[in-house]
């Protein structure tokens, strides 16, 4: 499908302004207000300048903003899927005919925005429409109640790219992966979307769809934010470098790397997967069962039906200018050692196969080895190394509960529990952290969630690093609690559930009468919300229970998990 006409693929307009205007652009960006982008800004900005996004040229304003969410179209009719927005705190201060200053993570400044539309938005009516959910559940939603609460929008004048240091022949532009296709002399390319490592059904799968097509095959794995509890992208390159170099044939593989972030917004997302790649030079692209599919709700149930996003973007083939290969299911046959389309293997035939669920917690996280007819030796040997077991990783633990309820109690015990098991803990307390981390801050809403944030920072780079925190705050707003589950990973709440009056019969301190009287302002569970968790790992009722009962739950739950080899 190459020679349709579509808003997609065609000449790519590079954003990036001279050499002599960015001098001016970053002098003139000092005198800015500034924003700092967050992983996921980071990722679109980055396609947004490269072209990867076209024919988007800058963050959506109110008008396109409004069309995508209800319809998949911008404003003038072109097929757009998923809004690709900058967000801002309302207490900013930013204002049309300001400029802004967008500033990398790690402290670039990247580009400057003309800002020409500032504008509320209803995350609630997004989330169900976009994502056709407002369960917290779900990645995108979870994002979404994160963010700021205003859109911005306006030109962009950008004199700066993201700088990487991983894989950089890898990391290729619209343009550059472009000219390699053609240099292949490749008229039809397929496209293999991945945010996992590729094992050897994926393997058959692809070379499948390459010889189906007659044309080559593109790897382009994801490399930006991919969904809470994938492996990282560095092994997971790794992987895909091991396999090309080792068992793909060099004339039928393209390996590039894409820096999307994904909102996991299943059909819709499938997509705005396929332009992507109509723009990085595909014709064609797989798309598997329930593809970027962000697994089941808080009740279980799926968020997409397995076949949703195949039947969308069949849809919508003609209009995107790609055409849809469905993923074919194949399974190993034993007997036969060789991998079989499943709809071609014989009744009462053998089969064996391993989903992505027991890779994680039945191999990977204890320590197993993945069999050979699964996964490739040299995969595998970079996933072990990539993915020590559970037992050797970080966690965080998590005590969120109202004042009184027991929280410092149950840390001082837990901490004893796990250093008499030989873990060493980072403890981190509510009080302790006011003093040392939070200095300034008061007990206002923004300031408690930037309290908790700080928290959740450190608690993350110890865990990242594989040590055990606890941490005890009452941290009494459910989505930043969220955001610091999404953030650590390896996040084990727990609940310490205790009624509002026994607490305040335990109150030594004399907080609570004094927020009866009016002396102390927004105090949680008399003047000031507590919201309590959803789905906690642990639940534990301090009212009912011993200190020793309450930690027997909480180490079990850390050994059913996996944390501990044994539980105490």
């Amino acid at each position: 499908m190459a020679e349709i006409q579509t808003p997609y693929g065609g000449e790519l307009v590079d954003l990036l302004v001279s050499s002599q205007e960015a001098r001016e652009l970053a002098r003139r960006a000092r005198e800015c207000r500034r924003v700092t982008l967050s992983d996921r800004a980071l990722c679109d900005l980055e396609l947004l300048v490269n072209g990867g996004f076209s024919p988007l040229r800058t963050f959506l304003g109110r008008e396109d903003y409004e069309r995508v969410v209800a319809e998949s179209r911008l404003k003038n009719g072109v097929l757009w899927p998923l809004p690709v927005m900058l967000s801002v705190a309302a207490s900013s201060g930013i204002e049309p005919g300001q400029e802004l200053a967008l500033d990398a993570p790690w402290g670039d400044t990247l580009a400057i925005m003309d800002v020409r539309e500032v504008f509320e938005y209803d995350a609630e009516r997004e989330a169900q429409q976009v994502f056709g959910t407002s369960d917290r559940k779900h990645p995108g939603v979870s994002a979404l109640r994160a963010q700021g609460e205003r859109y911005v929008s306006g030109p962009l004048k950008v004199f700066g790219r993201p700088e990487y240091y991983d894989f950089p022949d890898l990391r290729l532009t619209p343009r550059q992966l472009r000219r390699e296709l053609a240099a292949r002399g490749w008229k039809r390319i397929v496209a293999f979307q991945t945010r996992n490592p590729i094992h050897r059904a994926h393997e058959e799968l692809t070379r499948r769809a390459a010889r189906q097509i007659e044309g080559g095959l593109l790897l382009h794995p994801v490399v930006g934010v991919t969904k809470h509890g994938d492996v990282d992208h560095y092994t997971r390159v790794r992987c895909y470098k091991a396999l090309v170099d080792n068992y793909y044939e060099a004339d039928e593989v393209v390996l590039a790397l894409l820096p999307l972030a994904m909102r996991m917004g299943g059909p819709r997302e499938a997509l705005l997967h396929a332009i992507v790649r109509r723009n990085y030079g595909a014709t064609h692209f797989i798309v598997g069962r329930d593809h970027a599919g962000p697994g089941n709700d808080s009740q279980g149930r799926p968020f997409y039906g397995p076949y949703d996003a195949q039947e969308l973007l069949r849809k919508h083939e003609a209009e995107l200018g790609v055409s849809m290969v469905p993923f074919q299911m194949v399974v190993y046959a034993p007997k036969q050692d060789r991998y079989v389309p499943l709809d071609e293997v014989p009744k009462g035939t053998e089969t064996a196969g391993i989903s992505g669920t027991q890779v994680r917690e039945d191999y990977l996280a204890k320590g197993r080895a993945l069999p050979a007819w699964f996964t490739r030796p040299a995969v595998a040997s970079v996933l072990a190394q990539g993915n020590p077991p559970r037992s050797k990783q970080g966690f965080t633990i998590w005590f969120t509960g109202l004042s009184g309820s027991g929280k410092s109690t149950l840390t001082r015990a837990l901490e004893q529990r796990l250093l008499a098991i030989g873990r060493d803990v980072t403890v981190l307390d509510g009080d302790e952290i006011r003093t040392h981390l939070s200095k300034g801050l008061g007990f206002t809403k923004e300031d408690r969630d930037t309290n908790i944030r700080r928290v959740g920072y450190v608690a993350s780079q110890v865990t990242r690093h594989g040590g055990a925190v606890i941490t005890a705050c009452i941290s009494p707003y459910r989505a930043v609690r969220d955001e610091n589950r999404e953030l650590i990973g390896n996040f084990v709440e727990v609940f310490v559930d205790a009624p509002l009056h026994v607490c305040e019969q335990r109150d030594v301190k004399g907080l609570y009468k004094k927020a009866r009287a009016g002396e102390i302002k927004e105090f949680t569970g008399v003047s000031d919300p507590y919201e309590p968790p959803v789905d906690p790992e642990v639940v534990v009722s301090t009212h009912q229970e011993t200190v020793g009962e309450s930690c027997d739950k909480i180490v079990a739950q850390l050994a059913s998990l996996g944390y501990l080899q044994e539980p105490a």
